[in-house]
Parts: C-alpha cells; sequence; structure tokens
C-alpha cells in the first residue's frame, strides 16, 4: 500500500507545492509552508444525473424577512448590520491582546440571558476561562463552557445543548480528523471553517470564529475563511492603548461602512457612543500641525485630529511616515502642496498621524491633511474653531464629498464655529448650517482661510 500524498500549503497565502520550501514563491513570506494531505474525493461532475432540487423563477422564490438576534452590544450589533441573523457565520479577527476574546465573552453573557449560547474555547482551559468570566461580570445561567479543539466533537455537544449562538475561540485550534495535517494549517482551517458553516445553516444558529491575523496584518489561512463565511470583522487599534475600532470588511447582511468604538477597561470592553468627542478630547488648540476633519462612517459622522510634523531632513531622501491614514495619498498631497500652493517640502521629513489609532480611508480628509501639513511648515497654527473636509486634486482644486450637512451638524454639536469646506458643496446646501462656512476651490484658497 503507498504512503498517501501530501503537498506543502503557505499559511499565508494558500500557495501549494509538491516539497517544502524556505520561501513562499507566492508571497514572499518565509518558513510558512506545512505539510498537509493531498487526498482529494473523485468527482463526478461530468455525469448527467437527476438533481435533488430544481430551479425555479425568481419572481417565485418565497421571501421572508430576516429577523436579527440583537447580541446587547450596541456597537457590534452596529456593525453586523444590526444584529446576528440566524445561520449567520462570522469571522472576528485581529491583534493578539486586542480584545476579541473579551468581546465575544461578553457578548455570549448577553445573548445567553435569553437562549443558549455555546462558548468553544481551544486556547483555554474552562477554568481560565472562568476566571476570565468573574472579572468580566459574566455569569449568565445559559452560557455553557466547553473547552475542546476537535470539530466532531464540538459539533456532538452544539446537537446536544441546541444553542443560539457558537462561539469557537479560535478557528486556529480546531482540528478535523479528514485532513492529515497540523492544527491552524490551511488544509485544517479551511475544512473546521466548512463543517462549522455547514451546521450553522442547517441548524438556523450563528457562529462566530474567532481568528488571529498574520504578521502581515490579514487572518491566517486567509482568503480562504473570509469566502466561506458571511461576515469579516477586524478588531484595530494598539493593544496597549485603550481604545479599539471594529470594522465591517465584508457583510452579506448589512453594509461595510460602519464601525464600532470600543474603550478597553478593566472590567471589559465600553462602547463609546460619542467617538468624536473622544478623539479630540485631548487636542491642542493653539499648536501648529493640527487640523480637524469630520469623516463619515456609513452614518455616523466621527470628527478626528490630524497631527503632522514637518522638519529638515538629515538624510538623503526626505522620510515620508503616516499613521491612520494611506502613505501614498500623503505623499500625493504632499506633491501638490509644493507644486500648487508653492510650499517648499522637497527637502522636507514629513510625518503624519490620525489621534486616537482611527484609520481613514475617505478622500474627504484630503483638506485637513493639506492644512496641518501646511500649518506644519509654517510654524503656524489653524484657526482652532474650524472643521476641515474636501477632496484635493493633482491640479490642486478641491473637490466637493458627499453628505456635507452631516459633517457640519457633527462640528456645530462639538463647538466649532467655522467650516472649510469645497465651494461647490457649500452652493449645494439643503440646510442652512450653524456655523460660519468659507467655501473653496484651489488649495491655496483653503491655507489662506485657514490662518487663526
Amino acid at each position: 500500500m503507498s504512503a498517501p500524498k501530501t503537498i506543502f500549503r503557505c499559511a499565508e497565502c494558500g500557495y501549494s507545492a509538491p516539497r517544502w520550501l524556505g520561501r513562499c514563491p507566492s508571497c514572499g513570506s518565509w518558513n510558512t509552508l506545512a505539510e498537509e494531505s493531498a487526498r482529494h474525493k473523485r468527482g463526478s461532475f461530468g455525469r448527467t444525473t437527476s438533481p435533488q432540487t430544481e430551479s425555479i423563477p425568481l419572481s417565485e422564490v418565497p421571501f421572508e424577512s430576516v429577523s436579527r438576534l440583537t447580541t446587547g452590544i450596541g456597537e457590534l450589533d452596529r456593525v453586523l448590520g444590526g444584529g446576528l441573523v440566524a445561520g449567520a457565520a462570522v469571522l472576528v479577527g485581529g491583534d493578539p491582546g486586542i480584545g476579541k476574546s473579551t468581546l465575544m465573552i461578553q457578548a455570549a453573557n448577553n445573548i445567553a440571558s435569553k437562549r443558549p449560547v455555546l462558548y468553544v474555547t481551544g486556547e483555554e482551559s474552562a477554568q481560565q476561562t472562568k476566571l476570565r468570566a468573574g472579572r468580566l461580570g459574566v455569569d449568565a445561567s445559559n452560557l455553557y463552557i466547553y473547552a475542546e479543539t476537535d470539530t466532531a466533537a464540538v459539533l456532538a455537544e452544539a446537537q446536544r445543548i441546541d444553542p443560539k449562538v457558537l462561539i469557537i475561540d479560535s478557528i486556529q485550534t480546531m482540528t478535523a480528523d479528514t485532513v492529515e495535517s497540523a492544527p491552524g494549517t490551511v488544509g485544517q482551517v479551511r475544512e473546521v471553517t466548512a463543517g462549522l458553516v455547514r451546521w450553522a445553516k442547517s441548524e438556523g444558529s450563528a457562529v462566530f470564529l474567532v481568528g488571529h491575523v498574520t504578521k502581515s496584518g490579514a487572518i491566517a489561512g486567509p482568503r480562504v475563511i473570509e469566502h466561506q463565511v458571511d461576515t469579516v470583522l477586524y478588531f484595530e487599534g494598539e493593544s496597549a492603548g485603550a481604545f479599539r475600532v471594529l470594522r465591517a470588511i465584508k457583510n452579506r447582511f448589512g453594509s461595510t461602512n460602519e464601525i464600532g468604538v470600543f474603550e478597553m477597561r478593566a472590567d471589559g470592553l465600553i462602547e463609546v457612543s460619542n467617538p468624536s468627542e473622544l478623539f479630540i478630547e485631548h487636542r491642542a488648540r493653539a499648536a501648529p500641525g493640527t487640523a480637524v476633519a469630520p469623516c463619515v462612517e456609513g452614518t455616523r459622522p466621527i470628527l478626528v485630529e490630524v497631527q503632522a510634523l514637518v522638519g529638515a531632513s538629515v538624510y538623503g531622501t526626505p522620510q515620508r511616515a503616516a499613521m491612520g491614514i494611506d502613505r501614498g495619498r500623503m505623499a500625493i498631497l504632499a506633491a501638490v502642496l509644493e507644486r500648487r500652493a508653492g510650499l517648499a517640502l522637497a527637502d522636507r521629513d514629513i510625518f503624519l498621524n490620525v489621534a486616537g489609532g482611527l484609520r481613514i480611508t475617505e478622500p474627504a480628509a484630503d483638506l485637513a491633511v493639506a492644512a496641518a501639513i501646511g500649518s506644519a511648515l509654517l510654524d503656524r497654527p489653524n484657526d482652532p474653531s474650524a472643521i476641515f473636509f474636501g477632496e484635493v486634486g493633482l491640479v490642486g482644486e478641491v473637490r466637493a464629498v458627499t453628505v456635507p450637512e452631516i459633517r457640519l451638524a457633527e462640528g456645530a454639536k462639538l463647538g466649532f464655529k467655522k467650516c472649510i469646506m469645497p465651494r461647490v458643496n457649500l452652493r449645494k446646501l439643503t440646510d442652512t448650517p450653524k456655523m460660519e462656512t468659507t467655501g473653496v476651490e484651489t488649495i491655496a484658497e483653503a491655507l489662506e482661510a485657514a490662518k487663526s
């Protein structure tokens, strides 16, 4: 009897090779190829068989309204699209120590006050989980803890308890006896996830899968899992810091633009109902190099402080570093400022930071970034009562952005008196703003209007 054929698969990207390699040819990662079985079932796709079900016209498909189960955590429900959908599979990823397990056990406690919940811990013993639960005040009678890594045993226990929600912490520790490879490898993670998703769909129960991230910031075994589940959530923030941001990057039952903001305390994760006030709470009002931008994440406006530091370069090539915003975008804005606004930035180091740890992705923050860089270079504070929003083009024009009324209302609510914004948006406002507004068409006009 011949030995079973094996392959070596990269844990970072899923690339497979017939022999072990020190470096993955696909993604370039070192020591990530792990051995797994290459057994395949012979399919019969070319054979004509009678289908078990028949196709029907779209107009005849019965429609059922989606009912949602709230987790008792408003920020988590917001990111999920209003709550958990029956049969949904949700993947929660993030750095070690970021708060994934804390969030899951707090949500499990809230749900278990009404429905049974099975919390499967593959990394801790039941006693360790009990200690953490006691620290967080978790004591629901319908919350069941199961320390197990075998998927078949977990599904058997789930069949016995019939939970409304099943939580797997973490998916990298689970194993399936149908795959001959170590726990955490791409083959194991793929097979375990497939089995849990099938169970969720057949039983109508929701499943949370907690996943670790790789050095590059992606979930381990990644694209494999992300395509199998319904929703993918990422926890962002520094594990040593106090604030966390939960962001959806895939959601079949809701928007991917919403975020949830939490504060980590000794008694667990606390919801932040007004993140705008949080992110600008410690703002230095008279300091050069700062500007406040009203960003919109989904339906939620958030004011963030953009900080810039510009100094003479001590190296041959000036440094460009950014935290919370795309570094390439910052470099483009610096080039526009030099070419279109006459600021000498070619031989200057530029460092940019979004205070509070939030990551900005929308172009509406361009004007605030440009104002912060210009203020830092000229060592001249911007007007501390002003907010800035608008997209900046390569020829120095300030372009219109969406929902200006929501941005203005958020700024006025927190006491800002002035807004520098695209002139196109100003002409099309439907409501009278509760602050002084200045419309600009070019980046040079915006820098002049920003003077305090």
